[in-house]
């Protein structure tokens, strides 16, 4: 079954004329066609019992369908209101919909009004869960992509260390990485973290013209997008022999990440794997430096559904693609995170990132 026809079967099910999928990354879960439109509209319309369309501005209509879309797609032009168009396809296919799907973390107040606007007597739904159940599971052709891609970071952190010397600064480490990947003819799935010295106490550090000095430790946070999907990973090393307290940190952030890896299988809660690690943390006193959830989903967006946090009492099943990044952020010692993307399998885990977690001294 297409992912469409899935939706349209939920539609049926739950008795809704019509659903409309605004989200970029969800408009390619379903359509395959990837578009960054901007301001502008762009969303897959599927019905109850029409034929779906795609909308999206008229210069891309030409890619949307070198992409795969086999439906009707219609282009709008920047002097056209595309809401209007919007919804004038909607009446011509369906009349006036009773009940109406949409994204409600994504849809805009202004585009809903409008949607209202349009269809007065019409109920709204959320369409969130639906779509969010879809994508959570991966498939063994979405996870083949997961692993590309988690291979293509593992390369990236093994340039990002080759690259690190006295003087170099953070960003022209940076950038070696990220020339690297598009050597590749990849790119990066969100905006690379090189952080060294004091600055990798900063969960959300930016990279600048600070310069590596012996004694450093230098955190890694990148990932790459293979054929649509992304990877994630966090690597922490030392330039220069490490001190005691460094060492300790580091010891105490990779036994979190591994307590919380091997925990991994179907049955588990969010919850559970969070905890495992913060407590790992907590018990070498480091507790309040543990700053944030210990993961998120990944897949075609860096961050999605689930949180792995510790009031997520969701249960663990095969096919899901998350990350483990527990972290210590101790501004007077040093900052440090190491993450991973696991798979649960059909009894355990499989880990994707596979570059060592072993303290790295260069």
């Amino acid at each position: 079954m297409s992912k469409i026809q899935e939706i349209q079967s939920y539609l049926q099910q739950q008795q809704v004329d019509v659903a409309f999928i605004t989200t970029p990354d969800n408009v390619f879960y379903v359509s395959g066609f990837h578009s960054n439109p901007h301001e502008r509209l762009l969303g897959v319309a599927v019905f109850k019992e029409a034929e779906p369309f795609l909308i999206c501005p008229k210069m891309e209509v030409p890619d949307a369908q070198a992409a795969g879309w086999t439906y009707d797609t219609i282009g709008h032009q920047d002097t056209e209101n595309a809401m209007e168009l919007l919804a004038q396809a909607i009446q011509d296919r369906i009349g006036q919909p009773a009940t109406f799907a949409i994204e409600k973390a994504h849809l805009t107040v202004e585009r809903l009004e409008a949607l209202q606007q349009s269809f007065a007597a019409t109920h709204f739904v959320r369409l969130d869960e639906k779509i969010n159940a879809m994508r959570v599971i991966k498939d063994e052709s979405e996870l083949e992509k997961l692993r590309k891609a988690a291979e293509l970071a593992d390369y990236a952190v093994e340039i990002g260390c080759k690259e690190i010397a006295e003087g170099k600064t953070e960003m022209e480490i940076l950038t070696a990485i990220e020339s690297a990947i598009q050597e590749k003819g990849c790119k990066m799935s969100f905006d690379t973290m090189v952080l060294s010295g004091p600055k990798t106490a900063s969960p959300h550090g930016v990279p600048g013209a600070r310069k590596i000095e012996k004694g450093d430790m230098i955190l890694f946070d990148l990932g790459v997008i293979y054929d649509g999907y992304c990877s994630d990973i966090t690597r922490t090393v030392a330039f220069g022999e490490p001190s005691d307290a460094q060492k300790e940190v580091y010891n105490t952030v990779l036994a979190a990440n591994m307590n919380a890896i091997a925990a991994v299988k179907p049955g588990v809660r969010a919850m559970d794997l969070d905890k495992i690690a913060r407590d790992t943390i907590t018990a070498a006193g480091y507790g309040d430096y543990f700053t944030h959830r210990l993961g998120h989903g990944l897949g075609i967006s860096v961050h999605e559904f689930p949180s792995i946090t510790g009031t997520n009492d969701m249960v663990m099943t095969e096919g899901m693609v998350f990350t483990i990044e527990p972290g210590v952020y101790k501004a007077d010692i040093t900052g440090v995170r190491i993450e991973d993307d696991v798979v649960v399998t059909k009894d355990g885990v499989e880990v994707l990132t596979k570059f060592t977690k072993e303290l790295i001294i260069l």
